[in-house]
């Protein structure tokens, strides 16, 4: 009985850590697969125009870093199949012994009780006892033996129920893994496909690379001006804020001195009588101004209002995009040596998808900058989040915004995609730094 149960510790633990892992995995393969749909959604939209562009190659090599690393996934799958059929059948194997052995010791059991059978036989075992005490012990004795009987005929189907439960779970981890390997074989075949295009339209702007070395160049510019800009809309509302409040705490000095300077008058001469005409004053009671007390927003309450404090949980600023290029260097999809510098991180989508705000705030400055359509700036406190490529705006300065509001709707980009350019900084007095979108937004 004891050994049934260290079996049965043993492989609950082991079936806990395998299960484990098996629930990662899968949770791994939906993130890639609805990665993937996105994408493939997004180059389909490329395929309708005619002309190709740099985002559709941006695009296929996302498709094949995703589709890549979800054949490592089904490669762990398989692994995890694997191990999880060799402990399972070397598991049935020792069931199988421990059922023979308790079948044999059964078997004894039963030829002994043949031998000794008797109508008479328990009773005369008891009555041929010396004393009270050892007929007591000698029935007692009779009765743990038909106990041990019971007991390993109760082992005997235990194991046998075992056994039949791992070869169920044998059967249906080989199942997994063939259908692992097929869908493993599905995206490999994909991938060679996707490069074959990429190939296809890398070899086509590898013909033009003066003009795009020209229109690098033109980026770049933009790029440049589009930084001045917004670092230049973030100081304003700092040097307003700063003027703000100087001019409040000017206004309290003021005030305060006037209260002090202003001699209270009291009446020295007990003989004069006041004048008194019509109907005698009374004191009206001041209004009292309700003090106002922030309440937490329905969504508050699920991710509070500390813009630090969810880092790595914002949701994406646009629904169903796919991140082309990444927060500092990057290398360029076609011109070889070429590193270009991102301050944010551009996420491809759609045709004029509406932008959302990923976290409530207040909009500090709304911008018009050229190459970057309009530009949204929302405060978070220290923090500042920015939209940048926007057709249109929805918010003005100084309107609070909440989580996930839409702020505007993206310009037309080419190969009929938008792109939406998103940028995360962090205020320390003047300093103004920028930070990495990517750790801040949920994955």
């Amino acid at each position: 009985m004891k050994n049934v149960i260290s079996f049965l510790i043993i492989f609950f633990f082991g079936f806990v850590v395998v299960a484990q892992n098996s629930d990662k995995l899968q949770k791994e393969q939906k993130k890639l697969e609805k990665k993937i749909s996105q994408t493939k959604s997004l180059l389909s939209k490329v395929k309708k125009n005619a002309t190709n562009s740099l985002s559709e190659l941006k695009l296929l090599d996302n498709q094949i870093k995703s589709r890549e690393a979800l054949v490592r996934v089904f490669d762990n799958q398989v692994r995890v199949a694997e191990t999880k059929v060799i402990e399972k059948e070397n598991e049935v194997k020792r069931l199988y012994k421990r059922l023979s052995s308790l079948k044999v010791q059964y078997k004894k059991m039963l030829l002994f009780a043949y031998k000794k059978r008797n109508k008479t036989g328990k009773l005369m075992f008891l009555l041929s006892s010396s004393s009270y005490n050892e007929a007591i012990k000698r029935n007692s004795y009779l009765k743990k033996v038909a106990d041990l009987q019971q007991k390993q005929i109760g082992l005997i189907k235990q194991h046998q129920g075992l056994i039949k439960k791992e070869i169920k779970t044998i059967k249906k981890e080989k199942s997994i893994k063939e259908l692992a390997l097929v869908e493993k074989k599905t995206e490999r075949e994909q991938i060679t496909a996707d490069k074959k295009i990429k190939e296809k339209n890398y070899s086509k702007f590898k013909k033009e690379e003066e003009k795009l070395l020209v229109q690098l160049k033109a980026d770049e510019r933009k790029k440049d001006d589009l930084k001045q800009k917004i670092n230049s809309a973030i100081k304003q509302e700092i040097a307003a804020t700063q003027e703000r409040e100087r001019k409040e705490a000017e206004k309290r000095r003021i005030e305060a001195e006037k209260s002090k300077a202003t001699p209270v008058k009291t009446n020295s001469d007990p003989k004069v009588e006041p004048k008194t005409t019509g109907t005698p004053k009374t004191d009206i009671p001041k209004k009292v101004t309700p003090v106002k007390t922030e309440t937490l927003s329905s969504e508050g309450s699920i991710i509070g209002k500390n813009f630090e404090a969810n880092k790595g949980r914002l949701p994406s600023p646009v629904v169903g995009g796919s991140i082309t290029e990444r927060y500092g260097n990057n290398a360029h999809p076609t011109l070889p040596g070429v590193v270009v510098n991102n301050n944010g991180i551009d996420i491809t989508c759609a045709a004029h998808t509406k932008v959302r705000a990923v976290f409530e705030g207040e909009v500090s400055a709304v911008i018009n900058v050229s190459g970057a359509g309009k530009v949204v700036i929302i405060k978070h406190g220290n923090y500042r989040t920015v939209y940048s490529n926007l057709q249109e705006s929805y918010v003005k300065t100084g309107d609070k915004i909440s989580t996930k509001q839409s702020v505007g709707a993206l310009m037309l980009d080419e190969g009929n995609l938008s792109v939406l350019h998103f940028e995360v900084h962090v205020v320390n007095g003047t300093l103004i730094q920028s930070l990495n979108p990517s750790l801040w937004i949920s994955r």
